[in-house]
């Protein structure tokens, strides 16, 4: 268990756009001395976020190694190593879907989803030895990791964790922490995003992508202890500059990757503020002037690292990469015109698209890496280390509020 600072990496969802994280940690390993092990003592994922979270925690002995495991699976992806790009599988997907709606469900049944991501089952199964993750929080490494899915029955956020034996679960409304022995199907129900991949059952309950019901991403971390958080987002909240479309209204496309969007980050920014004006708070009064609700909260210093360019133009850009039957899809739900290259940039689990993320994450890292070196060894550090933009909107109570 940590002695020190306790400090939690956070890694959000974003389908393909999960390589950009790898480039972030590519950087962190390449910062720390050659065979220093994981410098998180707690790891928090959901969605492809907790296939990056578990990879680090099975290899926390030794971080070159994980990322290096990371960007050698991330960096030769192909999209039917994720889900089946065949176009008898499509077609045969296709059809059922038309024939469902048309029958009503009858004789062919309801389709469980769009895409099959049963490749995707069998590379993480083969990639990761779960239990080197107690191996880790026995050693000393590592002191919980978790991942995050969404109950369909019981409309839940619940956190999967492993953690070592003092560490209590937490229950708060409609979120709970549950101790588990991580396995492949956290992986796979964290990862189901609704309607593209399959739920996945665990116990007696369905669950689907974590991002789903997780209004408060950093919430794992904080139960589990963390003391500062640093987060590695998946978009430039900088906004639109233009809209993706001119008078015709939104494709279908162009709705679900907004969904998409909406469902991977939003909560993420929410929540950030959220602890921002908890540290105010605590910061404006003296310690010998707090009230007991106060004296019982505790500052959480947090870092936000995300993409310095649109992942959409790059997604754009290796578009013809995608499989004939993948782009034959998009085509039928209306994603022809620059709105759907949202959509594409989840999707495009592509290794050229896959390589420029990487690198701009390392990019992107290696421009802050005196501030993030001190982060993550854990120097003194200001209460918020994010873009300038973030940091305007977060610094200051707003009256209008």
């Amino acid at each position: 268990m940590s002695t020190g600072p306790r400090t939690a990496l956070v890694l959000p969802g974003g389908g393909a756009r999960g390589a950009f994280q790898v480039g972030v940690l590519k950087a962190v390993a390449e910062l720390l001395p050659r065979k220093s092990p994981n410098p998180f003592s707690i790891i928090s994922g959901t969605s492809a976020g907790a296939v990056n979270a578990v990879v680090l925690a099975s290899r926390a002995q030794h971080l070159r190694t994980a990322v290096a495991e990371l960007e050698q699976v991330w960096g030769h992806f192909r999209c039917h190593h994720v889900y089946k790009t065949d176009n008898l599988t499509m077609l045969k997907s296709s059809l059922h879907w038309l024939l469902s709606i048309v029958l009503g469900g009858w004789l062919v049944g309801a389709p469980r989803s769009l895409l099959d991501n049963s490749p995707l089952r069998s590379l993480l199964s083969q990639n990761i030895h779960f239990p080197r993750i107690q191996d880790a929080i026995e050693s000393g490494n590592l002191d919980a990791v978790a991942v995050t899915a969404a109950g369909y029955g019981s409309a839940r956020s619940t956190s999967f964790f492993d953690a070592f034996e003092e560490q209590a679960s937490w229950q708060r409304t409609r979120r709970l922490g549950r101790r588990s022995d991580l396995n492949i199907e956290h992986i796979m129900a964290s990862i189901a995003v609704p309607m593209v991949f399959p739920p996945v059952r665990i116990g007696d309950e369905y669950f689907g992508d974590g991002a789903m019901r997780q209004a408060t991403p950093l919430s794992p971390a904080v139960h589990l202890g963390a003391d500062r958080i640093l987060v590695i987002g998946i978009r430039d909240e900088t906004g639109d500059q233009s809209p993706d479309t001119g008078p015709e209204p939104p494709s279908f496309a162009q709705i679900a990757g907004y969904m998409l969007d909406t469902l991977f980050m939003d909560g993420l920014y929410s929540d950030l503020e959220r602890i921002t004006r908890i540290n105010q708070l605590i910061d404006a009064v003296p310690s010998e002037q707090r009230p007991e609700s106060v004296s019982q909260m505790r500052a959480i210093d947090t870092m936000l690292i995300v993409p310095s360019e649109d992942l959409r133009v790059i997604a754009h850009r290796h578009r013809a990469e995608l499989p004939f039957a993948i782009r034959a899809l998009l085509r039928g739900v209306g994603g022809s015109n620059p709105g759907e290259n949202r959509l594409l940039s989840f999707l495009l689990f592509e290794k050229a698209y896959t390589r420029e993320l990487i690198k701009l994450g390392y990019h992107d890292a290696m421009k802050v890496k005196d501030e993030l070196l001190d982060f993550v060894t854990g120097d003194e550090v200001s209460r918020l280390f994010a873009p300038g933009w973030i940091k305007k909107d977060l610094s200051a109570f707003h009256r209008d509020r």
